[in-house]
């Protein structure tokens, strides 16, 4: 009996409702053997052991009176009211000894927040929001002992903070490796929500490398944490911070199911940086980037989409001296791979200004490897924008894409940045439905680079009506993959 034929007698025992039947060992599937579980997991131990390092931390600022009227300090009872002394009164006749002349210096309280201490001679992480515009910083142990903080430097872009307490042999927390982690286990956090201090909650990683920002892949979990948490640890099931609670995914305001925390690997090379230097350097390409779909990876002969797409190359920065052009594929930084262009700029991030990078670019169906120096990343400057130029009745017939084209003009193609090709003067079709429009830019059809408007129209109608090509198309400085299918 052949293979086929047992299979057919295997469906049709199947399907007439058999009681039992046999399946050779070669045939049969393994069933997949989940781990047996015993029982949920006891914390107590373990909260014993790590809370003492977790401090409650509350900010005060400075601010000048400007002697506001009774109207103003009616609004100021009614929120005090509402809130439950939540809400900041200002000196004055409300409860408070003297009215405060205008101009007089006040602190009022800005916010509470939470953080841990990573050595016993008082170094201490939270977030970078939890401080900022703070002049003054409280931090308060479980034992109720309280310090003021000085902060030696706080980034942004992670959203990390480092503070100084004058203080020794205090109680510190371990940390541990967060590209270890796994999605599943067991994790606690431990902070101040609503002011409550020393709250622990409970939960499991929900994902990993969920991205939120340009240089954060956070840790997803669905630990409860509120307001007040920011900044708190987000610690494992051997006592160890796995990362600093930082965000939550809500609508209301309040918890919904969905936290995040900057992982600790991040966060210790931040710190790092903050306790030598006071500032965070990262390292810059100066190119803009995309995505690149599968369309276009089909397109261009890389098999599967991964990658980051240039659609733009500052003008004299280290990605054009080292060769980098509009239209590459980024497929590799010094050997670490792109899959995504989330890759690209937290490994760009993470390099020492001044190094020496080997970047890996596909190009016309190459790879091609290219050395670049990493310059240090400023401030992101706005481009200036030019305005799109009105839709022109076309002259001629348009091509199998709906594309009516024409040469660029002499003093176009000498503007800086200019990447050659040719100029769209109507777009209809497939075309206009994959948003090309007049006044655009055509400098590549798949891997071909486009010189002339007729060399364009004859490569276009060599065309596979039945397979899309990708077209580099540039518009206000910018490049980017369009792909498009041409007409039959």
């Amino acid at each position: 009996m052949t293979s086929k034929t047992a299979s057919l007698i295997l469906s049709g025992l199947l399907m007439s409702g058999a009681t039992a039947f046999f399946v050779p060992a070669a045939m049969a599937a393994a069933p997949v053997q989940a781990p047996v579980v015993t029982g949920l997991p006891d914390f107590s131990d373990l909260i014993d052991k790590v809370g003492p390092a977790v401090v409650n931390i509350r900010t005060t600022e400075r601010i000048q009176r400007n002697g506001g009227a009774p109207a103003e300090e009616e609004m100021q009872e009614f929120l005090r009211r509402f809130f439950g002394g939540q809400m900041p009164l200002p000196r004055g006749r409300r409860g408070t000894p003297g009215q405060g002349a205008p101009g007089a210096e006040q602190q009022i309280t800005r916010g509470v927040g939470s953080g841990f201490i990573i050595s016993g001679d008082g170094f201490v992480l939270t977030n970078a929001h939890v401080v900022e515009g703070a002049d003054e910083v409280t931090v308060t142990l479980t034992d109720r002992r309280e310090f003021k903080a000085k902060v030696l430097g706080a980034d942004r872009r992670s959203d990390v903070a480092l503070l100084k307490l004058s203080a020794a042999n205090l109680p510190y927390l371990r940390t541990g490796d967060s590209s270890k982690i796994r999605v599943g286990e067991w994790v606690v956090a431990i902070g101040s929500p609503f002011n409550l201090d020393n709250t622990v909650t409970a939960g499991i990683i929900s994902a990993k490398s969920r991205d939120t920002g340009e240089y954060l892949p956070l840790i997803q979990s669905d630990v409860a944490v509120n307001p007040g948490n920011s900044g708190g640890p987000l610690i494992n099931m051997r006592g160890e911070v796995i990362g600093i609670n930082s965000q939550i995914a809500t609508l209301s305001g309040a918890y919904n199911g969905i936290s995040f925390a900057v992982p600790i690997d991040e966060v210790m090379r931040v710190a790092d940086q903050l306790k030598t230097t006071g500032r965070v350097t990262r390292g810059r390409l100066g190119v803009q980037i995309s995505e690149v779909t599968r369309d276009v990876a089909e397109s261009l002969g890389l098999g599967k989409a991964r990658g980051a797409e240039v659609s733009m190359v500052e003008a004299g920065g280290p990605a054009e001296k080292g060769g980098i052009k509009v239209g590459d594929i980024i497929l590799k930084f010094n050997g670490q791979p792109i899959e995504t262009t989330r890759d690209l700029p937290r490994l760009v991030g993470a390099s020492k200004v001044g190094s020496r990078a080997e970047v890996t670019v596909w190009r016309r169906g190459a790879q091609i490897e290219l050395p670049v120096t990493i310059v240090e990343l400023q401030e992101e400057k706005s481009a200036a924008v030019r305005p799109s130029p009105k839709k022109p009745t076309p002259a001629a017939p348009a091509n199998a894409l709906g594309l009516v084209v024409a040469d660029i003009a002499p003093a176009q193609r000498a503007e800086p940045g200019a990447v050659g090709g040719i100029v769209v003067e109507h777009a209809d079709g497939a075309a206009a439905a994959a948003g090309i429009r007049p006044g655009d830019l055509i400098s590549q059809v798949g891997t071909v680079p486009v010189t002339s408007a007729a060399q364009f129209n004859a490569l276009v109608a060599k065309l596979d009506p039945k397979k899309p090509v990708a077209l580099l198309v540039r518009r206000e400085n910018v490049s980017q993959y369009v792909v498009v299918k041409p007409r039959g």
